[in-house]
């Protein structure tokens, strides 16, 4: 079986880097490329691709939220389904404006530069603020992505999916970081009820970047979804 890992915003495959391997025991994992298209649509048209006639998925972030869209446009070629980190929302007034200024910081030259400390504090759990070598991984990702795609992928409407979710009939997992502030654990237990039969894990020592602050939960967790 294919699994499709779908990555986040200004993320690439190196956000899955610890995944692969330990999935590659019980499922073919490849990652798809989300930096390109510049609607929702050609998001879940680039995962879609990716996965062949039938596959497995599994999307982190923004990839959670192309991952709702590929249920809502061809839920029939989905087997399992992961939520990781990720919203059935849209933008509140707050996010927007918040999104918006971002993308006004890295339209201006020479001033996108990946993520500052003031911004990474908000990513990751506070016991792992001083973990070098994630915050090294994440801002070599941002960097090697760059302003243009930060702009594009801020850009792509985040839809209400609330309807969605109970229409979803695959085996279904719902994963979150316990500290983490983008898409608060909350969101998580929401969804996982509205999906039937999800199932939910909070990582006690993480925030909003469980692939890469808790690599070997999130390597299980898809392991068992994928054997259900």
């Amino acid at each position: 079986m294919r699994l499709v890992l779908v990555p986040g915003l200004l993320n690439d495959a190196a956000l899955w880097h610890d995944q692969l391997a330990p999935l590659a025991a019980v499922c073919e994992p490849v990652v798809a490329d989300i930096t390109q298209g510049e609607t929702l649509e050609e998001l879940a048209r680039a995962v879609l691709t990716a996965g062949g006639p039938r596959f497995a998925l599994a999307g982190f972030s923004l990839g959670g939220i192309v991952a709702q869209e590929v249920m809502r446009r061809a839920p029939e070629r989905v087997s399992h389904l992961a939520l990781i980190d990720t919203t059935m929302l849209p933008d509140g007034a707050d996010r927007a404006a918040e999104r918006r200024c971002l993308m006004a910081l890295a339209a201006d030259p020479g001033t996108f530069h990946g993520f500052g400390e003031k911004l990474l504090a908000r990513y990751l759990a506070p016991e792992n603020l001083g973990n070098a070598a994630i915050a090294a991984r994440i801002r070599e990702m941002t960097r090697r992505l760059g302003p243009g795609v930060f702009i594009r992928q801020s850009l792509i409407q985040r839809p209400d999916s609330r309807d969605l979710l109970p229409r979803i009939t695959v085996p279904s997992l719902v994963l979150c970081g316990a500290h983490d502030q983008i898409t608060p654990p909350e969101i998580s237990r929401e969804m996982a009820r509205l999906i039937p039969g999800a199932r939910i894990a909070i990582a006690n020592h993480a925030g909003h970047m469980l692939p890469l602050e808790a690599p070997l939960l999130v390597s299980e967790a898809l392991k068992r979804l994928i054997l259900r």
